[in-house]
């Protein structure tokens, strides 16, 4: 049974007229005066826990703006790569309403009588929020106004320009360093505690320490260490906790995806905080019909080639490891692979038979597995945890920070990336052999590593497969400054050209890639298999033309492509993104910066 949910949420805004700054200067939440409100621990616990906005299992569908997928979606960074995106049309990120929910709060707490450990956890969890919504500021504006009070129509300061980054990432630390040390510890489940806190401290100092370590045009890099430290720090203190641990059974095919198929995840031990969701107590949640197949993404094959082999080898080590089709790239495969992706054989409750991969244009032929739950039962489709913090970012967080500060050594790594490597089935990795054979492929990609290089290339990869279709990559991409790696379209399966594939394992041929210029035949034409089975066409040729299926050398073979769009990434420019036109416009002080 689930552990019972504190979720008591209070009307904190009523139909509210917002003026020049975009929510600020809303006319206080209050329809509830401060002076008869704030007065318990109840009224406290009753507006903090009405700020709570966790991400949910919708998560699974956010890895559109990174190398991790292709996608027919309208997604921003696409849109910019693609020259069809400036500050007239580019309006998102400007809203305010959020922070004068969280400002207002620590404005008026102190009127309550209680104590002020019960004041202070409370204050903690509101700073925490402000940290959270502040670091989405930055990692889209960069410098942005810091407001640390609620503001009226005519306050002055409603008006000013952007403060420094520097001094408004100090703020966020500042935040979050109360927020840790305040937040208690045990709170009611599907809430955030200590532990969420130190979890989100350490994420929010390794971005900005990487961020000011690879992003020159700051010119903040003297202070990257410090971050890089705190995050170490931070993240080492949730491990000597002995809090938490990895969720490990001993049984590598099936541990890691129990993570995103649970029905309760709020007593397991690599949870440090779920996002519940019951039916019975009104919190569903099914993203069934859009995570699976082809609705809006597909996973693409730079991601699938980035897995290791079974043994701990490179993928990319293999010879023409490009023309691997889909059958022979899943085996001997880390075990994460197979319970992210669709692989070969796998049976869709509640078919009895192996499913046979779509292939659609614009697509790569891949499915994604992961935030899919195998049933048709609805209390089971809309009751799946999601794990908002995991101790598995914790130990990454750890062993990233001390590598990028040169510290890292074997008995470190061995209590961090080694601890996911074994629930996965892998061999450890050794820091010595890393470094001493980086993988060529992605020291291409990541140029601008140029020291403990092979540790921290592998490092990067963890958290790519560990975390894949977690919405985490566009912003790795981003604080490591790999924007370029967008720029390369999405490609998918490998066909080596026309005639019949085995896409289910078992060696008898499912599909079958006909020229465009042919026609599929009526149903009763179609050529039956070994089993009993009709073949399914597909007509075949280059992007661009009538073909259902696009391969990069049409009917010769090739890789699926799934777009003919020229990217380009402008540095530093699209790390950032511009005030929206109108806010400008509004507030003379705001200025455009990075070329925007």
């Amino acid at each position: 049974m689930k552990k019972n949910i504190y979720i008591a949420f209070i009307v904190i805004i009523g139909t509210l007229v917002a003026c020049k700054k975009g929510d600020l200067d809303r006319f206080p939440q209050t329809q509830i005066a401060p002076n008869l409100f704030f007065n318990s621990e109840e009224d406290l616990a009753l507006y903090v826990n009405g700020l709570i906005s966790q991400p949910d299992r919708n998560s699974y569908l956010n890895d559109q703006s990174s190398d991790n997928v292709a996608t027919t979606a309208a997604v921003e960074v696409k849109n910019i790569m693609g020259d069809k995106a400036n500050a007239q049309n580019i309006t998102d990120g400007w809203n305010w309403g959020r922070l004068r929910n969280i400002n207002y709060f620590l404005e008026n707490y102190n009127k309550a009588k209680v104590s002020n450990e019960i004041k202070n956890h409370y204050v903690g969890l509101a700073r925490y929020y402000r940290a959270e919504f502040y670091l989405e500021k930055i990692k889209r504006f960069s410098d942005v106004p810091w407001y640390s009070k609620t503001l009226n129509p005519d306050d002055a300061e409603l008006f000013k320009g952007r403060d420094p980054r520097a001094l408004v990432i100090d703020s966020i630390m500042a935040d979050l360093d109360f927020a840790y040390k305040n937040t208690r510890e045990k709170v009611p489940s599907g809430t955030p505690g200590k532990w969420s806190v130190a979890t989100f401290y350490a994420r929010a100092a390794l971005y900005e320490g990487t961020y000011r370590k690879y992003h020159a045009e700051l010119n903040l890099t003297s202070s990257a260490n410090a971050f890089l430290e705190t995050a170490a720090k931070v993240a080492g203190e949730v491990m000597a906790s002995n809090k938490f641990s990895i969720y490990n059974t001993g049984k590598p095919q099936e541990d890691y995806a129990a993570l995103f198929g649970s029905q309760d995840l709020t007593s397991n031990p690599e949870v440090i905080l779920a996002n519940v969701f019951d039916m019975s107590k009104s919190r569903s949640q099914n993203v069934n019909s859009v995570v699976f197949g082809d609705y809006e993404q597909a996973p693409a094959k730079d991601l699938i080639q980035s897995y290791l082999m079974k043994d701990g080898s490179r993928f990319t080590d293999l010879p023409d490891y490009h023309k691997i089709g889909f059958v022979k790239e899943f085996e001997n495969r880390d075990a994460r692979l197979s319970q992210t992706m669709v692989y070969p054989g796998w049976i869709r409750v509640p078919d009895t038979k192996p499913y046979i991969q779509s292939l659609n244009k614009n697509f790569t032929g891949y499915h994604q597995l992961k935030g899919y739950v195998n049933s048709t039962e609805a209390s089971i489709l809309n009751g799946v945890d999601f794990p908002v913090y995991r101790y598995a970012e914790v130990l990454l967080t750890y062993a990233e920070a001390l590598a990028e500060l040169g510290t890292l050594n074997q008995s470190q790594l061995d209590q961090s990336v080694n601890l996911l490597r074994k629930r996965a089935g892998q061999p450890n990795l050794n820091m010595g052999i890393a470094n001493a054979n980086p993988d060529p492929l992605m020291k291409q990609q990541f140029g601008n590593v140029s020291s403990n290089i092979g540790v921290i290339l592998e490092i990067r990869r963890e958290r790519r497969i560990e975390f894949a279709f977690e919405n985490s990559r566009y912003d790795d991409l981003m604080r490591w400054k790999a924007g370029k790696l967008l720029t390369k379209s999405p490609e998918g399966m490998y066909f080596q050209g026309l005639g019949k594939y085995d896409l289910t394992g078992d060696g008898v041929a499912d599909i079958i890639l006909i020229d465009r210029s042919m026609t599929i035949p009526a149903e009763e034409q179609k050529e039956i298999n070994s089993l009993g089975v009709k073949l399914i066409y597909y007509r075949t040729g280059t992007i661009g033309s009538d073909a259902t299926v696009y391969l990069k050398n049409g009917t010769n073979g090739g890789l699926i492509v799934t777009e003919s769009v020229t990217r380009n990434f402008e540095e530093p420019k699209y790390y950032y993104r511009p005030i929206p036109q109108q806010q400008v416009l509004l507030n003379e002080n705001l200025k455009q910066i990075f070329g925007w």
